[in-house]
């Protein structure tokens, strides 16, 4: 049996859909079809899984191989996690996960602090969604990431949080909300709306929107912040982007309010996996930093 066929399976365990498992798996459906229809095959017993319209669940042989797998897996990523912990250590890397959405103001200094205290730890810093993040650390390719989510993360996971920030309104220069304090969701209606096609809140965004009757206009959307903000100073329209996010100290933005809407950043790392010093000096250096003392651009 391979290793990718048994967290196919454990993933359609999970989520009882193929599709959002091979979104999960980052593979095709197709591929995790066949990997699973080749699971069943090396197993003899006939389906693992029983694929009906609307009701995906597993066999009686699914439920029973289930725990045998799931230790299997969890056995791979400890011998993973200690081969690479072992590497790490010689090598003197740390593999951080960074979410695309998060802005450098708040976290330059704790670079910087980091630098000072840890020169024989070199920090590789991976970019990714939230998603991507979190499926590269649970599979034991990150050590740790910095990310959010809307909604809790499942219990996989430890979290320490950061700081907390707002969502703001950022538009483009003598735009007449620059004589306003506040921006409310209300206002967007009709408005030329850039949109951040990477932030993990834009669905929960969308719902507000969608419940408040609020229709904007999407004239530009992109997977990267700083496109978007050119195209805010170059007067293409507004977007809502977390505050410290900003990294254009000209652009104008007012606090996104009626509802606000905020964030809260984490240092996320996997429940009870054994981590090497080099987490511990991070986890030290996370505490240890004045989250309060960047500033935003100004307004």
């Amino acid at each position: 049996m391979e290793l990718h066929e048994i967290r196919y399976f454990l993933a359609v365990c999970e989520t009882l859909n193929f599709t959002r498992a091979a979104e999960r798996c980052n593979v095709t459906q197709p591929s995790l079809t066949r990997a699973i229809q080749s699971l069943e095959g090396k197993l003899g017993g006939g389906p693992l899984i029983n694929r009906e319209r609307g009701n995906t669940h597993l066999t009686e042989l699914g439920r029973l191989m289930q725990p045998y797998f799931a230790a299997m897996q969890t056995s791979a990523d400890a011998a993973r996690t200690t081969a690479r912990d072992y590497i790490d250590t010689a090598s003197g890397t740390l593999k951080l996960g960074l979410m695309c959405t998060i802005g450098p103001v708040k976290m330059v200094g704790l670079f910087e602090d980091w630098y000072r205290n840890n020169q024989a730890i070199k920090l590789l810093l991976k970019d990714g969604t939230a998603p991507q993040l979190q499926d590269l650390l649970h599979g034991g390719e990150l050590d740790a990431a910095i990310y959010c989510k809307p909604e809790p993360l499942d219990d996989r996971f430890h979290t320490l949080p950061l700081y907390s920030e707002r969502f703001v309104v950022a538009f483009p220069p003598n735009h007449p909300w620059q004589e306003r304090e506040e921006v409310c969701f209300k206002d967007l209606h009709g408005q030329a709306y850039l949109n951040r096609i990477n932030c993990e809140y834009n669905e929960h965004i969308d719902s507000i929107m969608l419940k408040l009757g609020v229709e904007p206009h999407y004239p530009y959307e992109s997977e990267r912040d700083d496109w978007i903000q050119a195209m805010v100073m170059a007067g293409l329209g507004c977007t809502t982007i977390p505050e410290f996010a900003i990294a254009m100290p000209q652009m104008p933005w007012r606090p996104l309010v009626e509802p606000s809407v905020h964030r809260t950043i984490n240092l996320v790392t996997v429940r009870g996996r054994q981590h090497g010093a080099a987490i511990g000096a991070l986890v030290h250096a996370v505490k240890r930093y004045p989250w309060d003392r960047a500033v935003a651009s100004t307004k």
